[in-house]
């Protein structure tokens, strides 16, 4: 009876409770739209490198490692030798490897110089591999491979011909020997999106002129010349491994951070990661706290609109007191009224988020690598749910309240 009754008081004034239960169902859709980029976010950062069990490079730090060889961001404090790297691969834990060689850039995308085991090893959100939208992989020894990105902001199409800056933020350009764009990788959502790719002889081709940073005076070597160098690297900036059981992971890491030839460290990626993650989780919390806020700012605006229509409703409630109804009585309708209007907003707010989803999710993860998977609320999800309809309940206290200590006397006298 007291359901029945609350639900025709809504019907009664439909467009303010319309509104006020739009407003509940859009701050819950941003609730749980927060909820799904941040864990979708999360997973998405951690699936940007997969399957690799360890990443060599110089010591320093292990965040500072996974920045410069996945993430292209920062440098290397120094190079691991082309001897030590051998010496890594030819360990019988070791199933494969990979090496990094980075320092140059191409129009503020870093160039990364590496083997075709790179296109084949690299994994990202949980074993995907890397595929081409266009064209081939690096076959010449000028051919490059560019990323998504690259080729979206640059216009770049395989046959097109790009120059290698030296360095970082460098006016010297490597002219004399331009590359071909071979091929176009598809989207990944990862840092690869943002690379050129060249191989390690491409590397070393580039820069058999150049001492110190700059060309050397007088010993020019063209790009036909250098074909028939001798083009092994000296060093390289840092490897990706497999190895070939899991067990044996931490035994491979300890015999390469206890190195004897040079100082070199070995991580595991998704340790390295979690730290990563842990540095930027503030700007996770603030996104949570926010919502939230735009939640309690929602339910608040419910419970004034129940105080204000308190005025107009003085001698319905009168009307209810004197058919028999007491104070309580009174006091649940209200209630009644604001937990309903939060479990309509729950379910509408519920259902505009998954409506935005099945429409939006392709664009979010083609424009921002963050896969917005669709299916059952969570458990944590379920919970906010909850929450919300138990607030709504709350925050009707205050105007139920006053409503249970209106007197049947006071509902009745007409104010003049």
């Amino acid at each position: 009876m007291l359901l029945k009754l609350a639900w025709q008081s809504l019907l009664s004034r439909r467009v303010t409770v319309g509104l006020t239960i739009f407003a509940v169902s859009l701050s819950v859709a941003l609730f749980l739209g927060v909820e799904k980029v941040r864990t979708g976010a999360k997973a998405s950062f951690a699936d940007t490198i997969s399957d690799t069990d360890l990443i060599v490079g110089a010591r320093s730090g292990g965040v500072q490692l996974l920045l410069y060889s996945v993430f292209r961001v920062g440098n290397a404090t120094n190079n691991v030798t082309w001897e030590s790297y051998q010496d890594i691969a030819a360990r019988p834990e070791v199933d494969w490897i990979v090496p990094i060689s980075l320092g140059d850039s191409h129009r503020g995308f870093r160039v990364m110089g590496t083997t075709q085991a790179y296109f084949d090893r690299y994994k990202y959100r949980g074993g995907r591999d890397l595929t081409l939208a266009e064209g081939q992989r690096f076959d010449d020894l000028f051919d490059a491979v560019v990323g998504a990105d690259v080729a979206a902001e640059l216009g770049y199409a395989p046959g097109d011909s790009i120059v290698v800056a030296h360095g970082l933020a460098s006016f010297s350009e490597h002219d004399d020997k331009p590359f071909r764009v071979s091929g176009v990788l598809a989207k990944t959502g990862t840092p690869v999106d943002r690379t050129v790719f060249v191989s390690l002889e491409a590397i070393e081709a580039i820069h058999v002129d150049w001492t110190n940073g700059a060309r050397t005076p007088g010993a020019a070597v063209g790009a036909e010349a250098v074909r028939a160098m001798d083009l092994t690297p000296e060093a390289v900036t840092a490897a990706m491994i497999g190895v070939k059981s899991r067990l044996q992971v931490f035994g491979l890491q300890r015999w390469i951070n206890e190195y004897r030839e040079e100082p070199l460290l070995a991580i595991l990626p998704g340790v390295a990661l979690q730290e990563l993650w842990d540095l930027i989780g503030v700007a996770e919390t603030a996104l949570v706290g926010v919502s939230a806020m735009v939640v309690a700012t929602a339910l608040l605006g419910m419970a004034a609109m129940i105080f204000s229509g308190l005025a107009e409703r003085r001698r319905e409630m009168a009307i209810l007191r004197a058919m028999g109804a007491r104070p309580w009585t009174i006091l649940a309708l209200l209630m009644t009224e604001a937990l309903l209007m939060a479990a309509m907003g729950v379910l509408l707010g519920a259902a505009l988020l998954y409506a935005g989803l099945w429409g939006g999710r392709a664009w979010v993860d083609a424009a921002f690598g963050i896969y917005l998977p669709i299916g059952a609320p969570t458990g944590r999800e379920l919970g906010v749910l909850a929450l919300v309809i138990a607030a709504a309940g709350m925050v009707s206290l205050a105007p139920a309240w006053r409503a249970y200590r209106m007197s049947l006397a006071d509902g009745m006298t007409v104010r003049i």
